[in-house]
């Protein structure tokens, strides 16, 4: 056993159920916690004020256990290939210890991170901690990677899940010289978003930390998972998890997440309910089968999976675009979605698959433009379930069905059939009936005065229009 480890967190921000954490401890008598403010991330023109607040918040809860743990969380703010084999050799850590990542601007850090460390004679270990099974782990029959999410989710439930790992205890930090050591490299005090650049005033959609978190796993378990399958895609009502930002940046577990749901199964008192968890379950894989995907094909980060897509010929009208943006497009459902995106951080899942296909599908605005804006506003905003989710609503990711259009009109009035979500998100529209607000259909006369615009595109023509390009590209 060594005495000093230091731990690497990423998209892990916890101390319990950690697998690299965990690790860490059996390592070395002393374990210390790290995090880098990587201005490679931090410059990108993807990122979003309200999920760098949020990571702050539960970087500040993250000290606060290592605190009761009786080690620190340092704060470096410096390319990780610089500041942490710095901190590593002003402080004799033996070892360096994280957990990987399937992004591929990850991938590529943790390469150059690992090599320069290693050129310092400092070891590094590596675990894979963020899915229940690693990329690797499922494969097809003739061992290649899925591109499919059925035969993946048949495969992947089949196996056996891990038990959740024990909390970080009795961690033993740095000593007093070794604090001011670290300080000399760099290592400071948790900034603000403000004085990172970044402005968020509205309350964050899921509050920070682990143990708010964990609190709201409970209460979903306890209740709402049971009426998930019935709930889940209606946006006025609180049917989901409220987790998104939770699972983005590692504050759960996922074998402790696992385990809940287990729980749960046994708590079932009828078959819809036993299928409402099940579907749950279902959309954890998802999430992991999104994982898989990128780590197997990076480049699906930079465009379509589907070689047809490579060439459409989007319109990219800006005006169309922003409006979209904006909550301007006079189709009610859309323009709701787009404001509570806007003005919380987050969106309904149901309405991310709508306002994708309006986008695509209505506009014909390349899907890029809408995977970015996601990206620059989502508190949850993670690479792979975001691509992943615009590539299926675009249809051109690993989807068996050709073509897939969503109607405003339709989705709404399955899912919002008296018109609460929209009526909550566009308030001038309040007075409207509701069947006009539904359909999209409002009367001219209706509009005069309501500060709300007229639909932007026909969706029927658009439709037509959409499917006459899509067919040329079949065809080129």
């Amino acid at each position: 056993m060594v005495d000093l480890v230091l731990f690497w967190h990423r998209r892990d921000l916890r101390i319990s159920d950690n697998v690299g954490l965990a690790s860490a401890q059996q390592l070395g008598s002393r374990v210390v916690g790290l995090f880098c403010l990587d201005p490679d991330i931090l410059q990108r023109d993807d990122i979003a004020p309200a999920r760098i607040k949020y990571m702050l918040g539960c970087l500040q809860h993250l000290q606060q256990a290592y605190a009761q743990a009786n080690s620190q969380l340092l704060i470096l703010h410096d390319r990780p290939s610089q500041a942490i084999p710095d901190l590593a050799t002003a402080l004799n850590a033996e070892i360096v210890v994280w957990n990987r990542d399937v992004e591929p601007y990850a991938k590529s850090r943790d390469r150059t991170v690992s090599e320069a460390l290693q050129q310092s004679g400092i070891a590094v270990q590596t675990y894979w901690d963020r899915l229940l099974h690693a990329p690797g782990d499922i494969l097809t029959g003739s061992q290649n990677p899925y591109t499919v999410y059925t035969p993946f989710w048949k495969n992947w439930s089949r196996q056996q899940k891990a038990d959740p790992l024990p909390s970080l205890e009795k961690a033993r930090g740095l000593t007093a010289a070794e604090l001011e050591a670290a300080e000399k490299v760099g290592a400071g005090s948790l900034p603000s978003a403000e004085g990172l650049g970044f402005v968020w005033d509205a309350p964050l959609p899921q509050e920070p930390g682990e143990i708010a978190a964990r609190e709201k796993l409970n209460q979903f378990v306890e209740s709402a998972i049971f009426k998930y399958s019935e709930r889940r895609n209606f946006p006025a009502v609180d049917g989901t998890a409220g987790l998104s930002a939770a699972f983005k940046f590692g504050i759960l577990g996922v074998r402790t997440v696992w385990a809940q749901t287990i729980a749960a199964e046994g708590r079932c008192y009828s078959d819809e309910a036993r299928d409402s968890v099940r579907t749950w379950q279902q959309e954890l894989a998802w999430r992991e089968f999104y994982e898989h995907v990128m780590y197997f094909f990076p480049e699906l980060a930079e465009g379509p999976y589907r070689p047809r897509w490579q060439n459409f010929p989007w319109s990219d009208d800006r005006d169309r675009f922003q409006a979209w943006c904006e909550g301007r497009t006079g189709y009610p459902i859309v323009d709701a979605a787009m404001c509570q995106l806007n003005q919380t951080g987050w969106m309904h899942n149901r309405c991310r698959m709508i306002v994708a296909s309006f986008l695509t599908k209505d506009l014909i605005v390349n899907w890029q433009w809408g995977e970015q804006y996601f990206m620059q506003h989502l508190v949850d905003g993670d690479l792979s379930a975001n691509n992943g989710g615009w590539q299926w609503s675009t249809s051109s990711g690993m989807d068996p069905k050709p073509l897939r259009i969503f109607n405003p009109a339709s989705q709404a009035q399955k899912y919002d059939p008296e018109a609460e979500y929209i009526r909550r998100w566009l308030p001038q529209l309040k007075s409207v009936d509701t069947k006009y607000l539904v359909t999209g259909q409002i009367p001219p006369e209706e509009l005069d005065g309501l500060d709300y615009p007229a639909p932007i595109v026909d969706h029927k023509q658009q439709q037509r229009y959409f499917k006459e390009l899509y067919q040329q590209t079949k065809t080129t």
